[in-house]
């Protein structure tokens, strides 16, 4: 399978840069996994397009401000973008400026005085210590919003709230499961109204996530690492709605490698602190999701090859032209899709 069988052009206009003035205004694509047929729809109209009995498995990570900005002792400008925390002073990153960074290097973090040293190489990463302190304080002091790249502005204080999810309790995420934006507590209360559970995993989204895909076959691609956790509650969730006849519907990709990666003979396992490489494309068989709730995914991405796994990728490629046609705004501030 080629990766290119997963492009499609997408006028620029449609990337939404700004987040709706409300959560739930933005638009819902509805897609039968059965059939092909879609339809277009409103994201509030969500209550009404579920059963009670149902159960929504959401991603409660929640964002830290992982875009730091530094200079080296040469005086030479530094972008750090933290990949993951590794202990309370330490630090996985990605390190962009104009000239290499080499180990043993010292960061001054712009606006404070505050000194970062620079690890060893891991791949694309760098370990970075912060010698005096907890990384977090510093991040939630002198960090910016990791905004996407394909989102062409400097992150604005209203980012802090708008790219994070109402419901984020676990802070490790550096790119916000998207599909959660469009909830907001007025919606979440009408689900409720409707019999509709609510269950939730914690996959801390990694910047790997907008790393393209270099190889050309789709099989030789391998994913980068995100730390899961399935907690027991939800492995109960699980199986009473299974047992009731209910739909197990994952908000977002992220929940649904987290559901996949814990399925376990029928049921879901109890995970703690793994990290999972799932790869989800066409020809995977899916063992816990029924359906799911995800926004509109880049070109070529491993995102887009999940949802063509689960729908087909000539249904999502149909779909996906019939949004651009209509205007959906597209990615992560953009719309939504539901596919059953």
């Amino acid at each position: 399978m080629k990766v290119s069988d997963f492009n499609y052009e997408l006028p620029e206009e449609l990337i939404a840069q700004q987040p709706l003035p409300e959560r739930s205004a933005s638009r819902l694509l509805c897609l039968s996994r059965a059939t092909g047929e879609y339809r277009d729809a409103m994201f509030a109209d969500l209550p009404d397009l579920l059963r009670g009995g149902d159960l929504l498995v959401f991603n409660d990570t929640r964002v830290i401000p992982a875009r730091l900005f530094a200079r080296k002792e040469t005086g030479g400008k530094v972008e750090i973008l933290v990949e993951r925390l590794i202990g309370e002073d330490w630090a996985l990153v990605q390190l962009k400026a104009s000239k290499p960074t080499h180990p043993g290097s010292v960061l001054t973090v712009e606006g404070m005085d505050a000194r970062l040293v620079v690890g060893d190489r891991e791949g694309d990463f760098y370990t970075v210590d912060y010698p005096r302190g907890d990384f977090i304080d510093l991040l939630e002091n002198a960090g910016h919003v990791p905004l996407p790249p394909y989102i062409d502005r400097p992150d604005q204080p209203d980012d802090r709230e708008r790219y994070q999810t109402v419901y984020a309790r676990n802070p490790g995420a550096v790119a916000a499961p998207t599909a959660g934006l469009h909830f907001d507590e007025a919606l979440l209360n009408r689900l409720d109204e409707r019999g509709i559970s609510r269950g939730f995993v914690t996959l801390h989204v990694g910047a790997g996530t907008f790393q393209p895909v270099r190889a050309e076959r789709v099989e030789d691609h391998r994913m980068h690492a995100e730390v899961m956790y399935v907690p027991r509650t939800l492995q109960c969730q699980f199986a009473e709605t299974k047992a009731r006849g209910g739909r197990v519907i994952a908000v977002g990709t992220t929940a649904v490698r987290s559901l996949e990666t814990a399925a376990d003979n029928g049921g879901l396992a109890e995970v703690s602190n793994v990290e999972t490489r799932l790869f989800i494309y066409p020809g995977y068989k899916f063992r816990a999701v029924d359906g799911m709730i995800t926004n509109f995914h880049l070109p070529e991405s491993t995102l887009l090859m999940l949802v063509s796994a689960f729908a087909g990728l000539e249904r999502i490629k149909a779909a996906y032209a019939h949004a651009i046609e209509e205007r959906y705004r597209f990615f992560s501030y953009g719309d939504a899709m539901l596919i059953l």
